[in-house]
């Protein structure tokens, strides 16, 4: 399925008015206990692979990090991204772009990774990790979990930055830097990958950058795939964007589909989670959340179907919508997990170690439980 011109137009002013600053759709931090990932990715011109492999497993990590929780309470996942090594972008800026600040909003960080290209190369690690690290909205906390990502393929060495200087930053900063070779173990070794996770106690991964997850048709896609649409249809957008962030929602489904249906099923059961909250937009997540009482949107900037609506009426309406898509949720939820198990007894190898979303859940999940989090369904 592709996307038509009018949609993909659509979607690019939407995207970048949000990161201008007109557009802000992540909820508040809400004092849960906090997870910050900043994706560092190299977008020269030999890494359309591993950006493929980032937008559709994007979904399995999100999944399994929205399995920690601390002290009984779930953490909150906020993901940055940046490209880098890319000649399309400012030589001034050393080839680096903040793509996303940290954000809690999953359909726009996915929105955003479909928009990357790759182009030409100049890859300097230690200038992308210091820019992550002075230009992002760290968290201060001592029992919150900081990761920064960097993945690619060039020496670890170049540029203008000794990432050294960028990982004794890093560490003051209680941050914890990992690093993921795309190409041979060796190679990442000899190259400095492996010593610039060292330098935070961070880990070193290398991965095949052209691996592709194979699909295998299982017996509980069809009924997924309808629960997914029946989803859908439970938001009830409102406010001046709430009709734009529908529709990203429903393109983003069509952009994981499309890509890679393996992706598809793992953002559905994402979307079945408490990872996926879009109250900035969505009625019933605003409303069911206490984000946003309902009595305080204005009757214009409510959907269409409630304005006519007495205020019983509209409470009524909107606790039906809750009803009906915490029942959906739960049945996705319990047939990704007959998926999963149907997968493993076809004896399919859904887990390879040289793929990008293994090599960010295995360090994660260590990182973790250092830090007092645990993996709980």
């Amino acid at each position: 399925m592709k996307l038509s011109h009018r949609t993909a137009r659509f979607a690019s002013f939407a995207f970048h008015l949000a990161l201008s600053g007109g557009l802000a759709f992540s909820a508040p931090r809400d004092g849960r206990p906090l997870v910050q990932i900043a994706l560092l990715l190299d977008t020269s011109n030999s890494m359309d692979g591993l950006i493929n492999q980032a937008k559709s497993q994007l979904w399995s990590i999100v999944s399994e990090t929205g399995k920690l929780t601390k002290n009984g309470e779930r953490a909150r996942l906020e993901v940055a991204l940046y490209e880098y090594g890319n000649d399309s972008l400012s030589v001034f800026s050393g080839y680096v772009r903040r793509v996303m600040p940290f954000t809690a909003d999953l359909d726009e960080l996915s929105a955003n990774l479909f928009e990357l290209d790759t182009n030409g190369g100049s890859e300097y690690c230690g200038l992308v990790i210091k820019k992550s690290l002075d230009d992002l909205d760290w968290s201060a906390g001592d029992s919150d979990l900081r990761i920064v990502y960097v993945a690619g393929n060039e020496p670890f060495t170049q540029g203008p930055v000794d990432f050294r200087d960028a990982g004794r930053k890093a560490a003051r900063m209680g941050v914890v830097v990992n690093t993921i070779f795309c190409g041979s173990r060796d190679e990442g070794l000899y190259s400095g990958w492996a010593e610039g996770a060292r330098q935070t106690g961070g880990a070193f991964a290398n991965i095949d950058g052209d691996y592709a997850y194979e699909y295998v048709p299982c017996p509980q896609d069809g009924r997924l795939s309808e629960l997914n649409g029946r989803l859908n249809d439970t938001y009830l957008a409102y406010g001046s964007a709430g009709a734009a962030r529908k529709e990203l929602q429903e393109e983003q489904d069509v952009q994981a589909d499309s890509l890679n249906k393996e992706g598809f099923f793992k953002r559905a059961k994402v979307k079945s989670s408490e990872s996926y909250s879009n109250s900035a937009w969505d009625l019933v997540d605003a409303t069911s959340s206490g984000a946003v009482p309902l009595a305080s949107v204005k009757p214009s900037e409510l959907p269409a179907e409630l304005r006519a609506m007495s205020e019983k009426e509209r409470e009524a309406y909107v606790a039906d919508k809750l009803a009906e898509r915490k029942a959906i949720q739960a049945e996705i939820a319990a047939l990704s997990a007959e998926r999963e198990a149907w997968l493993d007894s076809q004896k399919r190898e859904t887990a390879p170690s040289e793929a990008l979303d293994t090599a960010i859940v295995g360090s994660l999940t260590d990182l973790a439980a250092a830090k007092g989090f645990v993996r709980s369904e």
